[in-house]
């Protein structure tokens, strides 16, 4: 009974060896581009087309938030404080248009920053690891029911691992087309839902690097037969997400915020290229 089982999962593991080897191949561009691929598939780039659309939308809501709100804070005196300067209001509905504007550039370097570093870690990792997805069937083959068992597990995970990169790509997508909306949100002195959601959009982006990044080395564990190691890593892998939650909060404070800390973060990261250059 146990030669049959064993033998049925080695058959589904090397059922799974064509698959395996080229999923996560270019896996980051895909998850932080997802419309390029999508693009491909159908033939229309919808998710610039959404972009417009959403973009002028949220324009005209900035628009009519700041007419709104100076209307009724120094014409009716019904909301803010009337002594304020009106300057913070105007400073703040530059700030949104600027943000809402410039979003796609400034993603755009993220975009780069964050594929150079995964980049560089899969290197690092990939150095330190031998694959040869055969040389494991075989070896799992002979190791008994329990090390086949764990052996299916990693597999099952690393589709999941998979199909959470593609959602991923389509969090991130939706994030992207709605940041014009969110942006209405900096009209207020405590910049509104614009705050959480700019922490929900980093979140999801931190988690594709740490998500590929444990991915890479729970394979290369897996490959050189450290079973328990390499599902450990695995299973890390899926629980990124809410892993993240537990320690990425939103935080009050003033000023321009996290798009602030952006823009010195990417100037930095482009003078330390120019200088190494």
């Amino acid at each position: 009974m146990e030669v049959i089982l064993v033998a049925l999962i080695v058959a589904l593991l090397n059922g799974s060896i064509a698959y395996i080897d080229t999923l996560l191949t270019d896996i980051v561009p895909m998850t932080l581009y997802a419309e390029k691929y999508m693009t491909v598939v159908s033939g229309v780039n919808l998710a610039e087309t959404l972009f417009d659309i959403i973009f002028g939308f949220g324009v005209s809501l900035i628009v009519l938030k700041f007419l709104k709100k100076g209307f009724d804070t120094y014409i009716m005196w019904t909301d803010g404080d009337a002594d304020e300067e009106p300057l913070y209001l105007l400073t703040n509905f530059f700030r949104a248009l600027a943000v809402a504007i410039s979003f796609p550039t400034i993603y755009g370097w993220l975009g780069s920053i964050i594929e150079d570093m995964t980049n560089d870690l899969l290197t690092a990792i990939g150095l330190a690891t031998n694959y040869d997805w055969q040389a494991w069937v075989n070896g799992i083959s002979t190791l008994g029911i329990v090390t086949a068992i764990f052996g299916l597990v990693f597999i099952i995970c690393y589709f999941m691992l998979y199909f959470q990169f593609l959602m991923r790509g389509l969090e991130i997508l939706i994030l992207r087309i709605g940041v014009p909306l969110a942006c209405v949100g900096l009209l207020d002195n405590d910049k509104g839902v614009f705050r959480s959601y700019i922490t929900k959009f980093f979140q999801s982006t931190l988690a594709v690097v740490i998500q590929i990044s444990l991915a890479k080395l729970g394979v290369g564990l897996m490959l050189n037969m450290h079973i328990f190691w390499g599902v450990a890593c695995m299973m890390l892998a899926i629980r990124t997400p809410r892993f993240l939650q537990d320690f990425i909060i939103t935080t009050g404070g003033g000023g321009t915020g996290v798009i602030n800390n952006v823009y010195h973060s990417v100037r930095l990261v482009g003078m330390a290229k120019n200088l190494a250059k």
